[in-house]
């Protein structure tokens, strides 16, 4: 599976989680409701912008949109980060790496 067909699916699975119909997806991100079906079924990538509506419409962070059903969900990721947290080599590694991203 590509990558535009992985996010379709993933937009579609939280749009239909969230009882919203495509026409109102489509509303609120301000494109045609042709579009989001054509996202869904992975013929196109959304834009940048349109890609933050969606996050927003759909109530997400955009990486959500991102984490498909063969990667790690988020909550055991959050699980893993925060007993990472328990050591300390852990902490101080974790603390470069957010400096070293700072932009």
């Amino acid at each position: 599976m590509t990558l535009k067909q992985d996010l379709g699916q993933k937009i579609q699975q939280l749009r239909k989680e969230r009882k919203i119909t495509q026409e109102r997806l489509a509303e609120l991100v301000g494109i045609d409701p042709k579009n989001i079906s054509r996202i869904e079924n992975g013929n196109n990538y959304p834009t940048a912008e349109n890609l933050t509506s969606i996050a927003e419409a759909l109530r997400v962070n955009i990486y959500e949109l991102f984490v498909f059903k063969d990667e790690i969900p988020y909550q055991k990721m959050k699980e893993e980060i925060i007993e990472a947290l328990n050591n300390e080599k852990n902490i101080l590694f974790l603390y470069k790496c957010l400096k070293g991203v700072k932009g």
